[in-house]
């Protein structure tokens, strides 16, 4: 058989037999073009299958050599990883696959690093509690056997410190944390969503111990109810259904969901949470200690008054608390020149906020 340089992949060949399978991989052009992407993204498999066959019937697919495209992206070059049988000719039958490196599959699958700790997190009690079992699973998990900790549903309002505390519990046992928004999860087309619900569970399965961390859960597990408003409704909830009953069997992987409405989940996956903890508002103590661990770190001093502090900010979350009023009160002593935070600036940050809070009228007068 004639056979080529490893410049050229295939050569055309009447006598080689049909290729029933190859398994190509981008790998980039032969020239340095430093305004060109080593890297393309596969759209449809499928309509790539059919591009490829269509241009490269009729040419000897050879293992380790390359095949390159002539049509849309001339000269870029695609490894032959295998061929089924070796040295055999591409045909209208031959199955085409590409392997998408997984840097760029799970481009949104990514683990969170952080320095926060538990000691960081004020309140909210109930969940350091919870979180206490898990790391006990996670530093001895087969002391656990059957009774081991899998699904925990985190629920309440925003920036009581659902996210926060996964964060420090991730950074304090040192194990990956795949924190991800519900909504990225959401595919463009039919089978895309069950395929990244899929990869992000097999991924933190093979980085266990790990913890994956699915905010505004309720954004892809809704209530069947809603299958009328969103048409992939069915798919998304049975293939996280299915991952989360999976999971069993993977040993040291914990499933956290969180939720500001826990009414709108479907029930089937409601019911896949062994707990479910309310992320509950500060009280005054807790407004307090919060009001006072985030004012030691602000870059200006602050003559500011605690207690009246408190007074004005209840029923605001934590978030609130250091978002609304103290950053934008930091903001505006900077603003005006001064190198001092006074409760002028406090003053300020209410009146722009957009909380509502029946107790704020008449604490400065």
């Amino acid at each position: 058989m004639k056979t080529t340089n490893q410049k050229s992949t295939v050569i055309k060949n009447e006598d080689a037999i049909i290729a029933e399978h190859i398994l190509l991989k981008p790998a980039g052009y032969p020239f340095d073009f430093t305004l060109m992407d080593d890297n393309i993204e596969i759209t449809d498999t499928a309509l790539f299958e059919q591009y490829a066959r269509d241009q490269w019937s009729g040419l000897v697919a050879c293992e380790d050599s390359f095949l390159f495209d002539q049509k849309i992206i001339p000269d870029y070059a695609f490894k032959i990883m295998s061929v089924t049988p070796n040295n055999s000719i591409i045909s209208d039958t031959t199955k085409i696959q590409i392997i998408i490196d997984d840097i760029d599959k799970n481009k949104d699958i990514n683990t969170i690093k952080t320095n926060l700790t538990l000691s960081d997190i004020v309140g909210q009690e109930n969940a350091k509690n919870k979180v206490k079992i898990i790391k006990k699973y996670i530093e001895n998990p087969e002391s656990f056997g059957l009774w081991a900790p899998k699904n925990i549903l985190f629920y309440g309002l925003p920036g009581t410190g659902k996210t926060m505390l996964v964060k420090a519990l991730a950074n304090e046992l040192d194990v990956p944390l795949y924190l991800i928004k519900a909504t990225s999860l959401i595919g463009d087309h039919v089978g895309d969503s069950a395929s990244k619900i899929h990869e992000l569970f097999e991924k933190a399965s093979k980085n266990s111990p790990s913890i994956i961390f699915i905010d505004e859960i309720d954004a892809i597990a809704l209530h069947r109810i809603f299958q009328s408003l969103r048409g992939d409704v069915s798919e998304i909830v049975n293939s996280l259904l299915t991952e989360m009953d999976g999971i069993s069997e993977n040993t040291a992987v914990i499933t956290i969901g969180a939720t500001n409405n826990p009414s709108s989940l479907d029930y089937a996956v409601r019911s896949r949470f062994e707990e479910e903890i309310e992320f509950k508002l500060p009280n005054d103590k807790e407004r307090f200690e919060i009001f006072e661990n985030n004012i030691k770190t602000m870059p200006l001093k602050c003559d500011l008054d605690i207690n009246k502090l408190v007074k004005i900010s209840k029923n605001m979350s934590g978030r609130d608390i250091k978002e609304k009023i103290l950053k934008t009160s930091l903001h505006h002593a900077i603003a005006n020149n001064r190198d001092e935070i006074l409760m002028d600036d406090i003053d300020y940050a209410i009146s722009v906020s957009k909380i509502k809070n029946t107790d704020i009228k008449g604490m400065f007068e």
